[in-house]
């Protein structure tokens, strides 16, 4: 674990230096862009069309997508409550709650799944944010952003749902995969290049989203509350659920590191587009990252024995 950890990490620093160094004139966030866009639109949906129609679905998927629901909404609710006794502007709360609900399932958790258990781990990570994050954060998360900070005019959520390209993979995947429709393995080769630039074009984006300059002191204090819920209550509430229900490793360490992940960073386009306090937000999610790389590991070993 400590060796994917230090991969993992090879790769943010390549976004983070991105920051510094600008070469051939391109500005993180505009390189970030560009990645993160063929990422979403393209290689991402290659992948999960790829894992999912020859991953094994069933039982298992079911009990994923119900500890990744239950991570996400109670780490909500435990927030919501905390932000009570906490003095917050209106921004300030409805960023901390998106910060503490919604973990990097995918831009980090597929890679450090990917690199533990292989096939199986990707499968697992696609399925924890398909069928549950993902769903959430375009309903509930943007209901909170909407109502936390100001509209804008959004649509209904089902249409933002509609506008994501991997949950459309998603479906047509398992309804293939159940449907007991041979995978070929021609499309197969096409499919496994496409999803092999997922891992590191994710990770070197992650490290030109992460913001140094908004770990300020004001920010620590405020945003300590969410990396306690999101590095070390989520991952043991998942952990003891997942025992409850049988969950036995490679797969129960697989949801647990996935509930322990760090807050998405993704999360930052909708405290722009929403109002809320986006430097609070980035604090969290940069603060968040650092240490997930001490706690993860911790996970790793409590939920791998």
């Amino acid at each position: 674990m400590i060796l994917v950890i230090g991969q993992m990490t090879a790769m943010v620093l390549i976004g983070l230096w991105w920051q510094w160094a600008r070469p051939g004139g391109w500005e993180a966030g505009q390189a970030r862009g560009a990645l993160t866009t063929l990422v979403y639109h393209v290689l991402l949906p290659a992948l999960v069309l790829g894992v999912l129609w020859r991953a094994p679905l069933g039982a298992d998927s079911l009990r994923i997508a119900g500890l990744a629901a239950l991570g996400v909404v109670a780490s909500m609710g435990l927030m919501a409550l905390i932000a009570r006794f906490m003095t917050l502007t209106r921004g300030q709360t409805g960023a901390l709650l998106l910060a503490a609900s919604f973990p990097n399932a995918t831009y980090l958790g597929l890679p450090v799944l990917e690199s533990l258990f292989g096939d199986h781990g990707r499968a697992v990570a696609v399925q924890y944010d398909l069928f549950a994050c993902t769903p959430l954060l375009l309903s509930v998360g943007i209901a909170i952003a909407i109502h936390y900070g100001r509209p804008h005019g959004d649509q209904p959520f089902w249409v933002g749902l509609l506008k994501v390209p991997a949950l459309w993979a998603a479906i047509l995947a398992s309804a293939l995969n159940l449907s007991g429709v041979p995978f070929p393995e021609a499309l197969g080769g096409i499919l496994d290049r496409l999803g092999a630039g997922v891992v590191p074009l994710m990770l070197i984006a992650l490290g030109m989203g992460l913001r140094l300059d908004a770990l300020k002191p004001a920010a620590l204090a405020r945003v300590s509350p969410v990396l306690l819920i999101q590095l070390v209550l989520a991952p043991a509430l998942v952990l003891g659920a997942g025992l409850m229900l049988g969950l036995e490793p490679p797969l129960l360490t697989a949801v647990v590191l996935e509930a322990g992940m760090p807050v998405m960073v993704l999360g930052l386009v909708l405290c722009d587009r929403h109002g809320l306090d986006t430097g609070l937000y980035a604090a969290a999610a940069t603060l968040s990252t650092l240490l997930s790389l001490l706690t993860l590991p911790f996970w790793h070993g409590v939920a791998g024995v």
